[in-house]
């Protein structure tokens, strides 16, 4: 097996631009075939490793070279580029019209007078704007990244949501006065903040506040400003990207901007490709930091669009890079998988992004760097984990969900994982936060209750897996060669209990060829040549759909599980009791939390009993009966 050692910060652009120039172009929201899906086109492999910089640089001759020095060393934008000339009043030199939609609910609840954020509301007249002020991290980002601007844009008229729109913004101003303090900025909501505020100008500045107006035009100018110091700061990630951004788009709708902007460009591209891996899956391996992203860039896009200016061609090469990826982790919903901390987000936000990028693409059947593995047969798909966990430094809401794996079928999800860790302090109760980026909170296997990544506060990651082996083949089935369909096996194995307790746990699973069977083996085998003596208890969790009802037969050894449509699959265990030894399977509440952070109560499927410290393999099978 090859081992996926975690990517580092370059992504291999070589190898992503060929990937892109000769993937096939589909409609939106069409997937692989009806049947078993194709395996995936070979890839060359670049000579060396590359930055996306390498690849795709930012193109200038000598002059805007010194432009950029110049900027870079503090000499002023005016000075630089009307350097005979009084500096122009701060003002907004273009109107952005941007593809990206808000949601209209959400903006329709903020002219009734509330945030409507993860499902709750919370009033605008009684919420702490305060430096001080401690919020949900979910509600912080929607509130001080102006994300609520296309909400409020979408829902109404500009002269309507204007009004409301300087309400918001007049509050905000009060208590975020000075830059640089409170989890405001942040440099990934600054940047957010300031792209939103240019976006949407007209909605922000369109009221008749000339006082109000005066002050956001000088917080943006500050915002810019301050993001000119602090984005080459920022360590790799979006936030890194997002501080590019913000930069960039004040160079291209403010005056003066040229300097600014061929700075921000030569570091937005570096950054871009510090935030993605090999497989154009962002390093946080969140899919809700991927959406994030496409969104951002396609904002930055029309804010070139509107000020008739080339964008660098990386840009656009990029957002046709993160498309393929996330992709692959949409069920037959069309919502996304539950993944590092994320809810299952809804079909309608994902395929807006999507539709505003103008991508058409394939899913990506397999995401080495990104770590996520797709096999799609018949109306059956199955997602798997396939990676180590992201590092402390680019995650976002880290989770310990190595190896773990979701199963639908058609719009039904039959296996899932509970997702929403990041949604804590909304609809799911922050006190549970932590316990939904356990292991156990995934479809996986667990070890004496440990998580096989340690879990820390602030979304943080300790220590557990750094390597996984990985394989994937396609293998007959037996029988005549006019019946026989290819099935799709995955092979993967981790080593975040070795250091613990000697094992490293190793997980195939194979799919038929015409998805009506997932059969599946969980195998515990000694690190070192010398296993050690004695038992340790296991579970291997398998969290159900909502709706889904389950009814366990009557030896204890398989379940029925009543999808909500009616279609009905079969689990069971492999070997005999005997074989088994102490082990039992029976049905725990869980709870699936969905793409608006509502919690819902549902069960799981729990194989629990003692492994032999020397090693266990234990067995088990999903098939579809009707």
């Amino acid at each position: 097996m090859d081992t996926l050692l975690r990517s580092p910060a370059a992504s291999r652009a070589e190898a992503l631009v060929e990937r892109v120039a000769d993937a096939p172009v589909l409609p939106l929201g069409q997937g692989a075939e009806p049947g078993a899906e194709a395996a995936p086109p070979p890839v060359k492999e670049p000579s060396r490793a590359l930055a996306l910089s390498d690849v795709i640089a930012v193109r200038s001759g000598p002059g805007e070279a010194l432009i950029r020095l110049a900027y870079r060393i503090g000499i002023p934008g005016h000075a630089i580029a009307a350097p005979f000339r009084r500096p122009q009043a701060v003002r907004v030199t273009a109107t952005v019209e941007s593809p990206n939609r808000g949601d209209r609910m959400a903006g329709t609840a903020l002219r009734a007078g509330h945030f409507l954020i993860h499902g709750v509301r919370l009033p605008i007249a009684s919420f702490d704007f305060s430096v001080s002020a401690h919020h949900a991290p979910g509600v912080e980002r929607v509130v001080h990244s102006f994300a609520w601007l296309a909400d409020l844009a979408a829902s109404a008229p500009r002269a309507d949501g204007a009004a409301v729109a300087e309400r918001i913004a007049g509050l905000w101003l009060h208590g975020h006065g000075a830059p640089g303090k409170g989890p405001a900025w942040e440099p990934e909501l600054a940047g957010l903040r300031l792209v939103a505020w240019l976006v949407h100008a007209p909605l922000m500045l369109g009221g008749n506040d000339k006082t109000l107006k005066s002050r956001l035009l000088a917080a943006i100018a500050a915002t810019a400003g301050w993001l000119d110091k602090r984005a080459p700061k920022e360590p790799a990630g979006l936030g890194q990207v997002a501080a590019w951004a913000g930069v960039v788009a004040a160079g291209l709708l403010l005056p003066h901007g040229k300097p600014r902007r061929l700075f921000g460009e030569a570091g937005l591209v570096t950054a871009l490709g510090d935030m993605v891996g090999e497989d154009g899956g962002v390093l946080s391996r969140c899919p809700a930091a991927q959406l994030d992203a496409i969104r951002l860039l396609t904002d930055l896009l029309a804010c070139y669009d509107a000020a008739e200016v080339t964008p660098p061609p990386a840009l656009g090469v990029m957002r046709e890079l993160l498309v393929p990826p996330l992709l692959a982790l949409r069920h037959g919903d069309g919502a996304l998988g539950s993944w590092q901390g994320q809810g299952a987000i809804p079909a309608d936000r994902v395929n807006a992004v999507i539709e505003a990028s103008g991508v058409r693409t394939r899913p990506l059947a397999s995401a080495a760097g990104w770590g996520y593995s797709r096999i799609k047969a018949g109306e059956t798909l199955l997602q798997f984990d396939t990676a180590p966990p992201p590092r402390a430094k680019h995650a976002r809401t880290g989770c310990a969900s190595t190896l773990a794996f979701e199963l639908s079928d058609g719009p039904q999800r039959i296996i899932v994982n509970c997702g929403g860790a990041a949604l804590a302090g909304g609809q799911v109760p922050a006190r549970i936060g932590q316990g939904l980026r356990a292991t156990a909170a995934f479809s996986s296997l667990v070890l004496d209750n440990a998580n096989s990544t340690a879990v820390l506060l602030h979304g943080q990651l300790g220590k557990g897996v750094e390597t996984v082996e990985f394989d994937r083949r396609q293998i007959a089935r037996p029988g005549p060669s006019s019946n026989r369909r290819e099935a799709t096996r995955i092979e993967a194995a981790h080593n975040g209990y070795a250091g613990r307790f000697g094992l490293t746990h190793q997980r195939i699973l194979t799919l038929s060829g015409d998805g009506t069977e997932l059969a599946g083996e969980d195998i515990l085998v000694p690190a070192s040549k010398n296993g050690k003596r004695g038992k340790i208890g296991f579970a291997i969790r398998f969290h159900l759909g909502r709706g889904v009802e389950v009814q366990l037969s009557p030896d204890k050894r398989g379940a029925s599980l009543l999808l909500p449509d009616g279609r009905l699959w079969q689990f069971r265990l492999g070997g005999d009791r005997g074989e088994a030894g102490e082990i039992t399977l029976h049905a725990e509440d869980s709870l699936w939390v969905d793409g608006e952070g509502r919690p819902h109560a549902t069960e799981q499927l729990v194989i629990e009993g003692l492994a032999q410290r020397s090693g266990g393999q234990f067995s088990w099978r999903f098939k579809k009966t009707g």
